[in-house]
């Protein structure tokens, strides 16, 4: 390779790896499908580290439960089988998250700790796997597993550039947790203020058509209620609809 292909080489490599942090910095600053921002992680590694599949293991604490996304359908139904048999470097990186680690496949060691996975991963034709958990400071919400079929193992640069391309995943995932929390607080508080003015509202209504106090009106609103089991919102809608018995709506004597 001459010194100009060289440098083109690495101009080229640059503006991949530059795409790469873009497309993982991006939801930083938007509201994404978290699937997609790890299946674009899946698809960078492919391309920026030169292994053969990338699967990506997601297990948020507190979450929803486990997703799997990978750069191929045939890692990804490998990585299923691994959750489904309860094994695998992906689970296991989950489990006990260390920096990097890489096996070899191939090796005798392998079939005896994951006796299923194995042999399933030799048959696609991947030989060796690096794992790398999906770590935001002390916070682990899954792992990535590098797949590939060369005799050597991945080089320091390569196992960095892995760690650092997980990290920025696992922010992103972390930052959207949050985001979906905020909106699951924002949308109870709605829906409670919302509750609160119909409730008010139907006691206006309630206290004018029986000649009541409004106190009053809200205590035959509750035992109503309770009554049968219904919420004091529902109660209090159906007033205003005037779906409800005439006993409640029925003025004092």
């Amino acid at each position: 390779m001459t010194a100009m292909s060289e440098r083109q080489h690495e101009r080229q490599h640059e503006k991949r790896l530059a795409s790469a942090f873009t497309d993982l910095t991006g939801p930083l600053v938007r509201d994404v499908n978290v699937t997609d921002v790890l299946h674009t992680l899946s698809q960078h590694c492919v391309d920026l580290l030169d292994v053969s599949a990338a699967g990506v293991l997601l297990d948020v604490p507190h979450g929803p439960g486990v997703d799997v996304v990978a750069s191929d359908e045939y890692t990804r139904a490998l990585e299923l089988f691994g959750i489904e048999w309860d094994e695998g470097p992906s689970l296991d990186c989950r489990r006990s998250p260390a920096h990097v680690s890489e096996t070899r496949l191939d090796a005798d060691d392998a079939c005896p700790r994951w006796p299923r996975f194995t042999p399933r991963a030799l048959l696609l034709g991947f030989t060796s796997v690096a794992t790398v958990p999906l770590r935001c400071q002390d916070t682990v919400v899954g792992a990535l597993s590098l797949l590939h079929d060369r005799p050597r193992p991945l080089d320091d640069v390569q196992l960095r550039l892995a760690k650092a391309l997980a990290d920025t995943a696992a922010m992103c995932v972390i930052q959207q947790q949050v985001l979906q929390g905020q909106k699951t607080q924002i949308a109870r508080l709605q829906d409670s203020l919302e509750s609160q003015i119909v409730i008010e509202q139907a006691k206006g209504f309630l206290s004018n058509s029986r000649g009541c106090t409004a106190d009053q009106a809200l205590i035959r609103m509750r035992t109503y209620a309770r009554n049968r089991q219904l919420k004091l919102s529902d109660v209090a809608r159906q007033v205003l609809d005037g779906a409800v018995a005439h006993t409640l709506l029925a003025p004092e004597r």
